[in-house]
């Protein structure tokens, strides 16, 4: 027999021959995944089983739609879905604890977590045991008392907000509400992590590009889950293309944060922590490169996206729980009222350091309810069990299985609150409610990956609202709903009206 070549045998190959070959192969994923896959036997829609095409539909077209979706999904088909070919979702608020525990190891999932192209940050960090070791580097600077330590820090800057607030009282100009807070939490994030000052709250317009750029970048995460190449495109591209405002300033902020890292860096050299050096005096590239990290997390690239990561994390979730808690407060007089009276009583807010606040039982409400409605992440968080079997009632999910639940879905569960889409304190007042709600309120998640940030946020948002309610009267324009309830999932929360709250500002006498 003439041998024949591979060359003659693809010649004589035609599309038709392709197109066969190409359909008996997706016939055999399909059919594989419909029927012989581990996850087979979980219920959830076929199409979702079959290709992550559903959830792109979700993600992409619809923009950020697929929490929302899968919220029905759980209405439909129970408390255990099969959200896409390898994934799952429980919408069981007892089942929380299990899964976000502090025992075990646990990896995070790389479908979601590669889409940021960050992979030498805490936050996008798979492997458990790589996680675990980079994130005792980051605990003490973000500690409580570190936190507490450099409040001064935060009231400095919180007082030049105020400045700008009086500013727009007495030029009776509107002020961007959004904006303003969004250039606080980013100038705050700055001081805090590189002790510099970036003037965002100095700029006129606070920096309101940069603001449209970070939450507009959410947008670029769900299209480069689905085509890995999307985000480097969008930031290459003119916003004009792209719909992502201030890509530019983006830029910008990036190239001066690498800068800041690196001259950060060289003073260092390979120099030890002295032993008469507070945390509070330094950075934080001080606090990773003095840790006890192996070489390889101290490497410059390493070390520029850990820091800038961090920075990055920090400035649109927290502006967002504020502007909403700030809407909701203004929006209700009754609230509003109550919420000035015990400022009042405690001898005011500007007497009260972080933990004097931290006293008050109704601004404390006020709060709970706001991260309740605008937690950190909009997105569910998937875990992949490494050295156990979850069961869930009847159900036995095979370890390395990545198995994800939605604090936002949660937060939204009317089995846990009634009416649950409306701003209500009085649900955290009664101390006995608070106790029983804390296991499921997590605005910052839970276990060995929570949010490393949770306490400077919350020094935030006690400072802030609290001097803000006492000290000035809002007068919304054209303001609603839908400029601070989440109606998206770009990672953090999207909202449908990106353009601010625009109130006129008057002084409290």
């Amino acid at each position: 027999m003439e041998n024949v070549q591979p060359a003659q045998i693809f010649s004589n190959l035609s599309w038709k021959h392709v197109a066969v070959a190409l359909a008996a192969y997706f016939a055999c994923v399909a059919l594989y995944r419909l029927y012989l896959h581990p996850l087979a036997k979980f219920p959830g829609p076929k199409l979702a089983a079959i290709t992550r095409l559903y959830e792109g539909y979700y993600d992409a077209v619809l923009d950020g739609q697929y929490t929302f979706k899968i919220e029905k999904l759980h209405k439909k088909y129970g408390p255990v879905v099969r959200i896409s070919p390898h994934e799952l979702h429980v919408s069981d608020p007892a089942f929380f604890e299990t899964l976000y525990t502090r025992e075990g190891r646990w990896d995070k999932y790389a479908w979601a977590q590669d889409a940021f192209g960050f992979p030498f940050t805490v936050v996008h960090t798979l492997a458990h045991d790589v996680h675990k070791r980079r994130r005792a580097a980051l605990n003490p600077y973000f500690s409580k008392a570190n936190v507490s330590r450099r409040q001064d820090s935060i009231k400095s800057l919180m007082e030049k907000l105020c400045q700008r607030f009086n500013a727009a009282a007495e030029s009776r100009e509107e002020v961007n509400l959004t904006h303003a807070l969004g250039a606080f939490a980013r100038d705050l994030s700055i001081s805090y992590i590189l002790r510099k000052d970036y003037g965002n709250l100095d700029a006129k317009d606070f920096n309101a590009s940069m603001n449209k750029t970070v939450m507009g970048l959410g947008k670029a995460w769900l299209l480069r889950k689905h085509a890995g190449w999307a985000t480097p495109l969008i930031l290459c591209l003119p916003s004009t293309l792209t719909g992502v405002d201030g890509t530019a300033a983006f830029r910008t902020f990036v190239g001066t944060a690498k800068q800041d890292i690196d001259d950060t860096m060289a003073k260092l050299g390979s120099r030890e922590k002295p032993t008469d050096t507070p945390l509070t005096s330094e950075t934080l590239v001080h606090s990773i490169m003095w840790s006890s990290l192996p070489d390889c997390d101290k490497a410059p690239d390493r070390v520029r996206q850990e820091v800038t990561g961090v920075l990055g994390a920090a400035f649109e979730s927290t502006a967002a729980a504020m502007r909403l808690i700030l809407y909701y407060v203004y929006s209700n007089p009754a609230i509003l009222d109550r919420l000035r009276a015990e400022l009042r009583n405690a001898g005011g807010a500007q007497t009260l350091d972080w933990s004097g606040l931290e006293q008050l039982p109704y601004l404390t409400a006020v709060l709970y309810e706001g991260l309740r409605l605008s937690p950190g992440l909009a997105t569910r968080s998937a875990r992949v069990p490494l050295d156990r079997d979850l069961v869930y009632g009847r159900w036995l999910i095979p370890r390395g299985t990545p198995v994800g639940m939605t604090t936002l879905l949660m937060h939204r569960d009317e089995r846990l609150y009634p009416d649950p889409l409306r701003f209500n304190p009085e649900r955290w007042v009664d101390s006995a409610s608070r106790m029983k709600l804390d296991k499921t309120f997590v605005p910052f998640s839970r276990g060995t990956r929570n949010c490393v940030g949770m306490q400077l946020a919350w020094a935030e948002l006690y400072l802030v609202i609290a001097n803000i309610v006492q000290r000035f009267d809002f007068k919304f324009v054209k303001a609603g709903p839908e400029d601070v309830m989440p109606v998206a999932d770009h990672f953090i929360v999207g909202m449908a009206d990106n353009d601010g709250i625009r109130a006129l500002v008057s002084r409290r006498s």
